[in-house]
């Protein structure tokens, strides 16, 4: 569906209209939203969801020049509820605007009418995918990768793998699926744990150690199903197998739980793809409740407010390691871009690289860093073709 909306000129005045055009070839003449259901190699749990596919939402910014700017999401279930509030709440206050007013943009957005029903969720994630778009657009007009625009370093960035440790797979499978991964060259895995059992997580992470070695480091991710008390029975078990973190122990929005759990253990406790603002992080941060900080460009609005979360937890000596919802896509970007002591980490799943026109590229668990100018979200249209979903998004233009 196409609908023309007014501009920038047609609701601002007009030196308010020329300030935030600025450089004619950067105005904003097109916004289009859809989603892409892409199938999974394999059925996948974990212990809250069961999937068979990655919904993509897409976001393309067009601007007067001719230049397309990506933004991405990644969400189990009701893409819609992305793609409509930039199609039918987003849209208007982009057209006709400077594609370059990447703050002032961020800021106008959020505090728009939407801001009092999403301030998380689906209206901070909407917002995150415009953003993308235009630091997409923002990299491309200076001819260089995203990474590079952002000052990062060239070299590769050790990776872990998530994509061997699911909930669904027997005992046995979980230990074959792991030391595949650790004869391609992994040497940090991750599994999911968060059984009706804890008992179970506990025989299954010992089996997973004894199969691996003492050499691989071992992280777990809980997604949320314990209370207090069911964490703190499982963490000595997590202590005697050496897991490098704990993630998502708790409900996400448990600030007092997660710092009273870190109080009580040795090892670190992982949270932050159900964090999305840079205040909600600052309180995790500033009660010493999270000492690996997962800030998902996806979650929270975008580059913008991504970078801003990652210098302030670099600053305090914390742990980096983003959760992949755009699987990494955007994050292989992010990730050493922050001045920090702690060596930069990202989250590998290979989900959907065969819908991006740009490939991630991992060798013996570290990734390359892309080369192509952008933000490395640009669709294949073979990928548009056979797994848009039918009637989600839009095409707005003015």
């Amino acid at each position: 569906m196409t609908v023309e909306l007014p501009t920038a000129r047609g609701v601002l005045s007009p030196e308010l209209a020329d300030l935030m055009i600025g450089d004619e070839g950067s105005e904003i003449v097109s916004i289009e939203t859809y989603a892409l259901a892409v199938p999974l190699a394999r059925p996948i749990a974990d212990s809250t969801a069961a999937m068979s596919h990655w919904t993509v939402p897409v976001v393309e910014v067009t601007t007067r020049d001719g230049r397309v700017g990506t933004g991405i999401s990644g969400v189990h279930t009701a893409p819609e509820a992305l793609t409509n509030i930039i199609s039918d709440y987003y849209a208007p206050a982009l057209l006709g605007t400077s594609s370059e007013d990447i703050l002032g943009t961020w800021n106008r957005l959020y505090w728009l009418p939407t801001h009092w029903i999403g301030r998380a969720g689906a209206v901070h994630m909407a917002l995150a995918m415009v953003d993308i778009a235009l630091w997409d657009l923002a990299a491309q007009r200076a001819d260089v990768p995203l990474w590079k625009l952002l000052g990062g370093t060239p070299d590769p960035i050790q990776a872990y793998n998530t994509d061997g440790g699911w909930l669904n797979s027997t005992e046995s499978d979980l230990v074959r699926d792991l030391s595949a991964l650790i004869d391609q060259g992994w040497r940090r895995v991750k599994i999911k744990v968060g059984t009706s059992d804890w008992q179970e997580d506990a025989r299954r992470s010992r089996a997973v150690r004894a199969a691996i070695g003492d050499d691989i480091t071992l992280m777990c991710d809980a997604n949320q199903r314990w209370d207090l008390s069911t964490a703190r029975r499982i963490l000595p078990v997590f202590e005697e197998v050496r897991m490098d973190w704990v993630e998502e122990p708790l409900h996400a929005d448990d600030l007092e739980g997660h710092a009273a759990l870190q109080r009580s253990t040795i090892l670190d406790i992982a949270a932050g793809e159900s964090i999305y603002s840079y205040q909600q992080f600052n309180s995790f941060i500033a009660n010493d409740a999270i000492r690996v900080v997962q800030v998902d460009v996806t979650r929270v609005g975008g580059v913008t407010e991504w970078t801003q979360i990652a210098a302030h937890a670099g600053a305090r000596g914390l742990r980096v390691a983003p959760h992949a919802g755009d699987m990494m896509q955007v994050h292989q970007h992010l990730v050493g871009t922050a001045v920090s002591q702690v060596p930069p980490l990202i989250e590998f799943i290979p989900w959907t690289q065969d819908a991006y026109v740009e490939r991630s590229i991992v060798r013996e668990g570290y990734l390359e860093r892309p080369q192509a100018p952008g933000a490395s979200t640009a669709i294949l249209p073979s990928a548009r073709r056979d797994w848009q979903v039918r009637g989600v998004g839009a095409l707005r233009r003015a």
